[in-house]
């Protein structure tokens, strides 16, 4: 390839990541000030399954809300789950606040997660639902936040995590991809007017999503939150993120845990976004940074991948994200990952989510064991 072409791939590449990287952050640093909404009922609802170590505080979180009317449901498949009895304390604990515990499971869909879902979607009747996984920390301006951000046009709010507090290095690569790449992208997309939904927060109004044919019809990808997508725009509205994610805590993690998390999402965007997903090898500075050193040499080359993670680093430190040695550390190792994960990709096209093996629309559905 000419140097001329491969200087211009460089750059482009490097312009879009600092173009993208000075968009969020000037919406992290000066967010855009919400609009006074009213204060209708929201249902809460929260799936669980399994107990995890930050359990207590992120489920806790529910009753914690600045929000006058709202409901909390929590959403359980098995009677004898381990989170079972920590709900039913938090519940216990907060008596003010009304909040139930559905136990059971609807096979309505592929899905496990929407089969936990659906019975507190059914069982509630407020015209606002917000969903939140079990591992998300809501701050007490949550819901506030989520109906404020209703707009004309949206048909569903949504959110990408901010991974916090993670203990050890494979932990803070996982941070690395949830903050410094993932959320980047997904809010500068939304900056731009073409907002991507995230499973770890959804935002609905009832009757949109019945009218489209409830819960089953999110669950035509292999992921909910690909599929809210598609639908959305399909109606003519689109998805709005909230001015800054919501805290996710990390703590522990394995790097097995890591790829294969990274993996299964990989997997997920590859199905339900295959056109952007062929573009995902130069979200990372490793092809931009080869093409530079075939084109002008080593040192440039250094200079392009010192200037990459600056400006990464910025962005953490002014988004108030983890930003310590280790941190930094876990930014050239998350995109030494990228390229193998883009290829491991091609390997399979199902994935396998808390025990059960989920295959695209079509394809044979196998419970594991």
């Amino acid at each position: 390839m000419p140097a001329a072409a491969l200087a211009l791939f460089a750059t482009a590449c490097t312009a879009a990541h600092l173009g993208s990287t000075a968009l969020v952050a000037r919406r992290l640093m000066r967010p855009r000030p919400l609009p006074q909404g009213g204060t209708p009922l929201i249902t809460l609802l929260r799936p669980a399954c399994g107990l995890d170590a930050q359990d207590a505080e992120t489920l806790g979180s529910s009753f914690l809300q600045d929000y006058p009317a709202y409901e909390v449901v929590f959403c359980v498949a098995r009677s004898d789950d381990p989170v079972v009895p920590l709900l039913r304390d938090l519940i216990a604990r907060h008596p003010r606040i009304p909040a139930r515990l559905l136990l059971g499971e609807d096979r309505i869909t592929a899905n496990p997660k929407l089969n936990n879902l659906q019975k507190g979607w059914t069982g509630s009747t407020s015209a606002w639902v917000a969903m939140a996984d079990s591992n998300l920390l809501l701050p007490p301006d949550y819901l506030r936040t989520l109906i404020a951000c209703w707009q004309g046009k949206t048909g569903l709010v949504s959110s990408p995590p901010a991974g916090i507090r993670p203990e050890g290095l494979a932990a803070s690569i996982e941070c690395a991809f949830l903050n410094g790449n993932q959320a980047r992208l997904q809010l500068a997309a939304d900056s731009l007017g073409f907002g991507f939904a995230q499973g770890k927060t959804m935002f609905w109004r009832r009757d949109t999503l019945d009218a489209a044919g409830g819960l089953p019809a999110i669950a035509r990808d292999l992921a909910e939150d690909a599929a809210a997508t598609k639908l959305v725009r399909s109606l003519g509205k689109r998805v709005t993120l909230t001015p800054r994610p919501f805290a996710q805590p990390i703590g522990k993690r394995s790097l097995r845990a890591v790829w294969n998390r990274q993996l299964r999402w990989s997997r997920v965007r590859r199905d339900a976004f295959p056109r952007f997903f062929l573009l995902e090898p130069v979200n990372g500075p490793l092809l931009p940074a080869i093409a530079c050193a075939a084109a002008f040499g080593p040192l440039p080359a250094l200079a392009l991948l010192k200037l990459w993670y600056l400006a990464e680093a910025a962005l953490l430190r002014a988004a108030g994200w983890p930003c310590g040695w280790r941190d930094l550390l876990a930014m050239p190792l998350r995109d030494a990952m990228l390229l193998p994960i883009w290829l491991a990709t091609f390997a399979s096209r199902g994935i396998t989510w808390r025990g059960t093996s989920m295959q695209p629309p079509g394809a044979t559905v196998l419970a594991a064991e």
